[in-house]
């Protein structure tokens, strides 16, 4: 996987932006008929333009804040946090 030169929080945004884009595209494709199997490319297109914002979200999390509770006691709390966003992202 090619390293990305933008921070965390401005490659985050750029592939929201991304799937915000795509979602409008397939709001368009709805409402004008367009080929169900065109639209769910698009809808795979989206999902995994989220997929990897979360990914990124949650690495630059375990890097910096998870680390950061840790190291100041806070390990408990921060791994409950943790395993909740787990529970919810599946």
């Amino acid at each position: 996987m090619k390293k990305s030169k933008l921070t965390p929080k401005q490659d985050v945004s750029r592939r929201l932006r991304i799937a915000d884009g795509h979602l409008k595209k397939i709001i368009d494709m709805v409402d004008n008929g367009t080929y169900c199997i065109d639209i769910l490319q698009q809808t795979a297109a989206v999902k995994s333009a989220i997929k990897r914002a979360e990914e990124i979200l949650l690495m630059n999390h375990m890097n910096s804040c998870l680390i950061n509770a840790i190291n100041s006691g806070g390990q408990e709390k921060a791994m409950d946090e943790l395993a909740q966003v787990f529970r919810k992202m599946n």
